[in-house]
Protein backbone atom coordinates (compact mmCIF):
# COMPACT_ATOMS: atom_id res chain seq x y z
CA UNK A 1 0.00 0.00 0.00
CA UNK A 2 1.70 3.20 -1.21
CA UNK A 3 -0.15 5.47 1.19
CA UNK A 4 0.98 3.43 4.20
CA UNK A 5 4.60 3.77 3.03
CA UNK A 6 4.07 7.53 2.69
CA UNK A 7 2.57 7.63 6.18
CA UNK A 8 5.52 5.77 7.69
CA UNK A 9 8.00 8.14 6.06
CA UNK A 10 5.89 11.15 7.08
CA UNK A 11 5.66 9.90 10.67
CA UNK A 12 9.44 9.42 10.87
CA UNK A 13 10.21 12.87 9.41
CA UNK A 14 7.76 14.59 11.78
CA UNK A 15 9.12 12.61 14.74
CA UNK A 16 12.62 13.80 13.79
CA UNK A 17 11.45 17.40 14.33
CA UNK A 18 10.99 16.58 18.04
CA UNK A 19 14.21 14.59 18.44
CA UNK A 20 16.47 17.57 19.36
CA UNK A 21 14.22 18.25 22.37
CA UNK A 22 13.58 14.70 23.61
CA UNK A 23 16.35 14.75 26.24
CA UNK A 24 14.91 17.92 27.76
CA UNK A 25 11.34 16.59 27.73
CA UNK A 26 9.60 13.46 28.97
CA UNK A 27 8.93 10.85 26.29
CA UNK A 28 5.53 9.42 27.27
CA UNK A 29 5.01 7.19 24.21
CA UNK A 30 7.49 6.05 21.56
CA UNK A 31 5.93 3.48 19.24
CA UNK A 32 5.75 3.01 15.47
CA UNK A 33 2.55 5.06 15.36
CA UNK A 34 2.66 7.38 18.39
CA UNK A 35 5.39 9.66 19.70
CA UNK A 36 4.26 11.81 22.65
CA UNK A 37 6.22 14.37 24.68
CA UNK A 38 5.48 16.23 27.90
CA UNK A 39 7.54 18.93 29.55
CA UNK A 40 9.33 18.10 32.78
CA UNK A 41 7.35 20.83 34.50
CA UNK A 42 4.37 19.99 36.66
CA UNK A 43 1.51 22.46 36.42
CA UNK A 44 -0.81 23.67 39.17
CA UNK A 45 -3.11 20.71 38.45
CA UNK A 46 -0.24 18.28 39.31
CA UNK A 47 0.09 17.06 35.70
CA UNK A 48 2.94 17.58 33.30
CA UNK A 49 2.41 20.05 30.48
CA UNK A 50 1.87 18.40 27.08
CA UNK A 51 4.41 19.64 24.55
CA UNK A 52 3.72 17.73 21.36
CA UNK A 53 3.11 14.46 19.58
CA UNK A 54 3.13 12.71 16.24
CA UNK A 55 0.39 10.18 15.62
CA UNK A 56 -0.23 8.01 12.59
CA UNK A 57 -3.92 7.69 11.84
CA UNK A 58 -5.97 6.09 9.06
CA UNK A 59 -6.39 9.25 6.98
CA UNK A 60 -3.22 11.23 7.81
CA UNK A 61 -0.28 11.70 10.14
CA UNK A 62 -0.93 14.31 12.81
CA UNK A 63 1.69 16.61 14.34
CA UNK A 64 0.48 18.19 17.58
CA UNK A 65 2.32 21.22 18.95
CA UNK A 66 0.87 22.68 22.15
CA UNK A 67 2.88 25.93 21.96
CA UNK A 68 0.90 26.77 18.80
CA UNK A 69 -2.19 26.80 21.02
CA UNK A 70 -0.57 28.52 24.00
CA UNK A 71 1.07 31.36 22.07
CA UNK A 72 -1.07 33.17 19.50
CA UNK A 73 1.93 34.70 17.77
CA UNK A 74 3.10 31.30 16.52
CA UNK A 75 0.15 30.62 14.18
CA UNK A 76 0.19 34.26 13.09
CA UNK A 77 3.75 33.80 11.81
CA UNK A 78 2.95 30.67 9.77
CA UNK A 79 2.80 30.57 6.00
CA UNK A 80 -0.62 30.15 4.38
CA UNK A 81 0.59 26.77 3.04
CA UNK A 82 1.29 25.47 6.55
CA UNK A 83 -1.96 26.89 7.90
CA UNK A 84 -3.82 24.81 5.30
CA UNK A 85 -2.60 21.72 7.15
CA UNK A 86 -3.92 22.92 10.52
CA UNK A 87 -6.89 21.29 12.14
CA UNK A 88 -7.91 23.14 15.26
CA UNK A 89 -5.38 25.31 17.08
CA UNK A 90 -2.44 22.96 17.60
CA UNK A 91 -2.70 20.08 15.12
CA UNK A 92 -1.23 19.74 11.63
CA UNK A 93 -2.24 16.89 9.32
CA UNK A 94 -0.08 15.50 6.52
CA UNK A 95 -0.42 12.62 4.05
CA UNK A 96 3.13 12.80 2.72
CA UNK A 97 6.49 14.41 3.40
CA UNK A 98 6.73 18.10 2.50
CA UNK A 99 10.33 19.26 3.11
CA UNK A 100 9.50 22.97 2.88
CA UNK A 101 6.61 22.78 5.35
CA UNK A 102 8.47 20.42 7.67
CA UNK A 103 11.37 22.87 7.80
CA UNK A 104 8.94 25.66 8.71
CA UNK A 105 7.32 23.40 11.32
CA UNK A 106 10.76 22.63 12.79
CA UNK A 107 11.39 26.38 13.20
CA UNK A 108 8.03 26.89 14.89
CA UNK A 109 8.73 23.91 17.16
CA UNK A 110 12.08 25.44 18.17
CA UNK A 111 10.43 28.76 19.00
CA UNK A 112 7.65 26.96 20.87
CA UNK A 113 10.19 24.96 22.88
CA UNK A 114 11.97 28.18 23.86
CA UNK A 115 8.68 29.83 24.85
CA UNK A 116 7.65 26.80 26.93
CA UNK A 117 10.95 27.08 28.82
CA UNK A 118 10.78 30.82 29.42
CA UNK A 119 10.96 31.66 33.15
CA UNK A 120 7.89 33.93 33.10
CA UNK A 121 5.77 31.30 31.35
CA UNK A 122 6.93 28.57 33.73
CA UNK A 123 6.15 30.69 36.75
CA UNK A 124 2.65 31.30 35.41
CA UNK A 125 1.81 27.61 34.87
CA UNK A 126 3.52 26.10 37.92
CA UNK A 127 2.36 28.43 40.70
Amino acid sequence: MAENKDFVETFLKLKAIFKPYAKKLVVVHDTDTNYYLDTKYVMKNKHRLFFGAVRMGKAYVSFHLMPAYAFRDLPESMSPELKKHMQGKSCFNFKKVDPKLFKELAGITRIGFEKFHDAKFLEKITR
